[in-house]
């Protein structure tokens, strides 16, 4: 082998040594290079906003948890024992006390969002049990004397435009006047900051109103046909008036109506004192003249009756025989015996209400010389009147442990 051909073989080694070191060289550069960038953590977009706001919102979430396990609704606490279970659906809107707001759980999805939610006024929205609706006025008080949960099937309602009070009152009437149970409406007063009954008037408008369907009165619970009939009249007075709708739960409603109506007529007593004649007929007009010197005053439905200061019955005078009284007929008419009633349910403090009662019963036989008898025609004394004074403020002790007062405005609405 020449020198020439070592010389050459040396060269063509020394450049493959050249190449091979060269590109291990090339590997390294490019290794390097790309651990580099997996290593680079880039920002995301949503899981870097998220995360350090969900801490508080879950803490959030837990101190509204425990605070909804103490919390009780005024009103609704001591009956809630007897008429409806506790898991039973609670509508917060109408709480005395402001209940407990929706846990909010994700506050960095709300701040992200360049809009708030608005819903189209051509999408009108019949809400799930558990949704919240908008409620501008927090200070509010949705009057309980007017609708309650407590005895009420009641709707709620949000309009994307304030609705004419005679829009919102006609919309659903022939379907409504189907419904053999009453039904009240309220709307919130924008300009008085205050609930008030819907009338029927061409001035006032609404955005935030209520329609409450009775659970009871003396005819019996509410039926699943009547509440059928009610939740579509709803459903589709939401959609004329391009509102959001909060409609609860359907059974449980029903549930509740048999349960408070069972207890209704545990306690649905009407107490009758009277007075009957003896040697003669008792003349209309000196019937007439008793009852007006005692404040009592002939009604449509033919009897005396007394009322408070506020206009409501304490109790009534009617005729025993077939025919009722009547301002023209008092001065020709007479009767052997006419009866005290005294409706317990419907009246407030029922034992003094009772003993009045009672002393103007006296008045009426000594006067008419006529005798206080039982049903049975025997003779009350002041021994056999005990019992039932102590039975009336009985039954009110009932009806006001379970958040039904004697002579409150739901307790008048019940035994209707």
């Amino acid at each position: 082998m020449t020198e020439l051909q070592i010389g050459l073989i040396g060269l063509g080694a020394t450049a493959v040594v050249a190449v091979l070191a060269y590109n291990k060289w090339q590997e390294y550069r490019h290794s390097k290079f790309a651990e580099q960038l997996l290593n680079v953590r880039h920002a995301d977009v949503l899981l870097d906003e998220m995360e350090p706001a969900l801490a508080p919102a879950v803490d959030a979430q837990a101190n509204t948890t425990m605070a909804a396990t103490i919390v009780s609704p005024p009103l609704v606490a001591h009956a809630r024992g007897m008429m409806a279970p506790f898991s039973e659906r609670i509508e917060p809107v109408f709480s005395v006390d402001q209940p407990p707001q929706e846990p909010d759980l994700l506050p960095a999805m709300r701040a992200a969002a360049p809009e708030p939610l608005v819903v189209p006024a051509a999408q009108p929205t019949v809400s799930t049990p558990g949704m919240r609706l908008p409620d501008e006025a927090k200070d509010s008080v949705e009057p309980l004397h007017l609708l309650s949960p407590l005895i009420d099937y009641v709707a709620a309602f949000e309009a994307v435009e304030p609705a004419p009070s005679f829009h919102i009152l006609e919309a659903q009437r022939a379907a409504l006047a189907r419904i053999r149970k009453p039904v009240h409406w309220i709307a919130y007063n924008e300009l008085a900051r205050e609930w008030e009954p819907i009338i029927d008037d061409d001035r006032s408008e609404y955005r935030r109103f209520r329609v409450g369907l009775q659970l009871v009165d003396r005819r019996g619970p509410l039926g699943d046909n009547d509440l059928s009939v009610f939740h579509i009249a709803m459903q589709d007075l939401a959609d004329e008036l391009m509102a959001i709708a909060d409609l609860p739960t359907r059974q449980p409603a029903l549930d509740k109506a048999a349960k408070l109506d069972a207890f209704c007529a545990s306690v649905d007593i009407q107490i009758g004192i009277n007075v009957i004649s003896q040697a003669q007929v008792f003349p209309g007009t000196k019937l007439r003249a008793l009852a007006e010197a005692a404040g009592m005053v002939i009604d449509a439905d033919g009897r005396f009756v007394r009322c408070d200061d506020d206009g409501n019955v304490l109790y009534v005078l009617i005729n025993q025989e077939v025919s009722g009284f009547s301002v023209d007929s008092m001065k020709t008419m007479s009767t052997h015996g006419i009866t005290f009633l005294l409706d317990v349910p419907r009246v407030a403090h029922g034992e003094r209400v009772f003993n009045q009662m009672v002393d103007l019963a006296r008045r009426f036989a000594d006067v008419l010389r006529g005798a206080l008898v039982d049903d049975n025609r025997r003779p009350l004394s002041e021994g056999a009147l005990e019992p039932i004074r102590r039975q009336v403020g009985q039954y009110q002790l009932m009806m006001a442990a379970q958040g039904l007062p004697a002579g409150g405005p739901l307790t008048r609405r019940l035994f209707s």
